[in-house]
């Protein structure tokens, strides 16, 4: 492919972009306003995650992610 090809696709791409945002500006103009306000998170529904570190009892048993089991060879 020449420059000249690279830049007319290019430009047709460009172009077909352009049409699709308009369109989607137009149909977001059409779209009725919402009812519900954005006032943000419910804060009866939200949960504290705390900051200290997990206690390492947790993962005694567990298997690494992918790996599988520690005393096993993987196939």
């Amino acid at each position: 492919m020449s420059l000249q090809d690279d830049l007319s696709a290019v430009r047709r791409n460009l172009d077909e972009l352009t049409r699709k945002v308009e369109r989607l500006e137009q149909q977001a103009a059409r779209q009725k306003p919402s009812t519900t306000t954005a006032a943000g998170p419910d804060p009866s529904r939200m949960v504290t995650v705390p900051d200290t570190p997990y206690d390492s009892s947790l993962w005694t048993d567990s298997d690494d992610e992918g790996l599988g089991a520690r005393d096993r060879r993987a196939p």
